[in-house]
């Protein structure tokens, strides 16, 4: 059985009251929440309370998850949800700091050279606005389909597409500002 639908079955059995089942789900899932989180906060200490927040909501709302919505959706919307609440009770966002670790050294100079265009691209994400850098984040980061952002930003799959598209060519702008360089 494939993985996404043992999700639903084991969201199934914490809807009707077997809650111990929210740990498989922990285990699965907390990794990729806390990816995404930190993506579009730059905070590791507030995307490990937003991961907690959702999976304390997922109990509390267990009832709400329908048979026939795919679980990722349903726990993506429930993480898009904390991440707009964490962020109003903050008053602010904190800066994107780190998307990625630093890759093991090969070569000291190709070292650097990634490094310097990894902050540089981070620097970009930081500068979009959290409308596109999140649909970045969840087609290219979080690797979701454009069927499962439709659902989850709750429009069609074109204006996904479409967002997405017109996210990667500022997300390449600003990169290119940055950069000192024309975009191509």
């Amino acid at each position: 059985m494939p993985e996404t639908r043992t999700d639903n079955v084991l969201m199934q059995k914490v809807r009707d009251g077997d809650l111990a089942k929210m740990a498989v789900l922990f285990e699965r899932h907390h990794r990729a929440l806390f990816r995404y989180f930190v993506r579009l906060t730059g905070n590791p200490e507030f995307s490990e309370d937003l991961v907690q927040e959702v999976f304390f909501r997922m109990l509390k709302y267990r009832h709400s998850f329908q048979d026939g919505s795919p679980f990722a959706s349903w726990m993506y919307q429930v993480a898009r949800n904390a991440h707009v609440d964490g962020v109003h009770k903050r008053k602010a966002e904190a800066p994107l700091e780190a998307l990625e670790p630093p890759s093991a050294q090969p070569d000291a100079v190709e070292v650097l050279g990634r490094r310097q265009d990894l902050a540089l691209l981070r620097r970009a994400l930081a500068a979009l606005p959290v409308d596109k850098r999140e649909v970045l984040v969840l087609s290219r980061f979080q690797s979701l389909k454009y069927e499962q952002i439709a659902e989850i930003l709750n429009c069609e799959v074109g204006a996904v597409k479409v967002r997405v598209y017109r996210a990667i060519k500022a997300l390449s702008q600003i990169y290119f500002e940055l950069a000192g360089e024309k975009a191509s």
